[in-house]
Parts: structure tokens; sequence; C-alpha cells
């Protein structure tokens, strides 16, 4: 059985969450640490929106101001998440770990285990969405509305949203594992044509998505929600996870990246 390490960095900033995000990537890239896990919350809560994806127009920055959210760009693409009452997770591998396949849709497969596993440690029926054709034509801004291959769905909706880049022959997933959602600030923070279509869509995102203690019958917090997952990858990659310690050199690597670039404008508005 493989050693990865495991972080357990808590509730950090939107910032700081991304910027130890890419300094994980980075070390394991230079062979620093070997693979590693990470489960981290939001404080204050925050939306993150895609590689590619447009705020202007598409994004409404005063409801996040208003709701006392922070918005940051990820480095992986796809729609903008809300990160809020949820256990997020990051995977950071060597693209040719021998576990590994070259197909990233292949690869999703086989990291997405670890998901699935830990539902089943919280005693929830999950499964591998698998569509039958292509998404993301609905032209939504929001990254729960549809699930995309090998993404973890209850009941035929989606209970985790996860995303992946590969740089430096490192291959990083993250993603959402949603407690509780809060639909109303949710859609408070997306331009709409009208309020119409606004409520319509927010009808419509309750028949897609779905959060752990939708599903349960005794409502968990961060940490069992943790724990759960913790086993879960622990089971589905089948690896042990050692505690990895972070120095003070290397936190303030990581406050100066969190500061120069996801705290910055021309990377979170302007790309």
């Amino acid at each position: 059985m493989e050693t990865w390490s495991f972080v357990d960095s808590g509730h950090l900033s939107p910032a700081l969450n991304m910027a130890l995000d890419e300094a994980l990537m980075n070390w394991h890239s230079e062979g620093k640490v070997p693979p590693v896990l990470r489960f981290y919350g939001w404080k204050p809560a925050g939306l993150s929106v895609g590689y590619f994806q447009k705020v202007q127009g598409r994004i409404d920055l005063e409801g996040v101001k208003r709701n006392g959210y922070e918005l940051v760009r990820r480095q992986t693409g796809g729609r903008a998440v809300l990160h809020d009452d949820e256990l997020t997770y990051s995977i950071i591998v060597s693209e040719d770990h021998p576990q590994m396949p070259a197909s990233v849709k292949e690869a999703y497969l086989v990291l997405s285990q670890g998901l699935l596993e830990g539902f089943k440690e919280l005693t929830i029926n999950a499964e591998f969405a698998i569509p039958e054709e292509k998404l993301n034509s609905t032209g939504s801004a929001v990254c729960f509305e549809e699930p995309s291959w090998y993404e973890l769905i209850v009941d035929g909706k989606k209970a985790a949203g996860s995303a992946q880049t590969r740089k430096k022959g490192v291959i990083l997933q993250h993603g959402s594992i949603p407690i509780n959602v809060d639909e109303n600030k949710l859609f408070d923070m997306f331009i709409y044509k009208n309020e119409r279509i606004k409520e319509r869509a927010r009808k419509s995102f309750a028949d897609k998505a779905i959060a752990i203690n939708d599903i349960i019958d005794q409502p968990v917090d961060y940490q069992t929600t943790r724990n759960a997952f913790k086993t879960g990858f622990e089971k589905g990659l089948n690896i042990e996870l050692q505690p990895l310690e972070i120095s003070e050199g290397q936190w303030k690597e990581i406050y100066e990246l969190s500061e120069k670039k996801y705290s910055s404008d021309e990377w979170n508005y302007s790309r």
C-alpha cells in the first residue's frame, strides 16, 4: 500500500486555498512531497470561477459582496462554484504515476473512487454519472447545474463536483462536496435577464443538485464529513495517509502566492 501525504488545512480564505493547491502542485513537481490528498473549508465563503470563465456580465459582483463572500479564480476549468458549508478536497499526483490513466476522463474515474467510498462511509448510495451526450449545453454559469463524466450523483442529482488540470507533469483534481446548500444565496450571485428567469433557474437547480444533509436522516457537520471521506479516499485509492508538516518558510511562500496572484484583480477579473 502506497503512502500519500495528507493536508488538513481547515478553513482558509479563498485566495489562500487556491495558493496552497498551487504550492502543493509545485512541490510535488519538484519532488519535495509525495502525492497529496488535501481537505479544506472556506472562511469567508467563496465563489470560485473557472479558469476560462467570464466574470463580466455573468457574475453579480455586488451580490458576492452583499453576501460577504470573496471571488477567486481557480486554476481548473468549469463554471462557478459557491464554497460555503462544504468539504473541499484536492488531489495532487504525477501524471506518470502507475495508477494514473493518460486520459483526463479515465483519471477522474480512478481518483473519484475515493469520493464514492466516502459517501458509502456516510451510508449514502452514490454512483458515477455517465452522461448520454456532451453536456455544458445549458449556457449556465452555475457549476452544479449538470453532472459531467464520473461525477458523483445520488438519486440522479449531482452530489459532488470536480475539476482537473495538468501542469508540469502533475495532475490537480479538486472538488466540492456540499454539506448544506443555500440556493437563494447561490443564485443571488449570478446575473439573469429578469427575476422570472432567475426563479426558474433556482427551481431547476433544486432538481439537479443535492447536498449531504438533504440525503441523510441524521445531519452531519464538517468534521464528520471529513472523517468519512478520509477513510473513503484511503479505501478507494488503496493508500495510507500520513500528515504533511508545512514549514514556516513554505507558509510564507503560500501567503506570497495568495497575495500576488489569487488576491489580484488581474487574475480574478481580467482573464
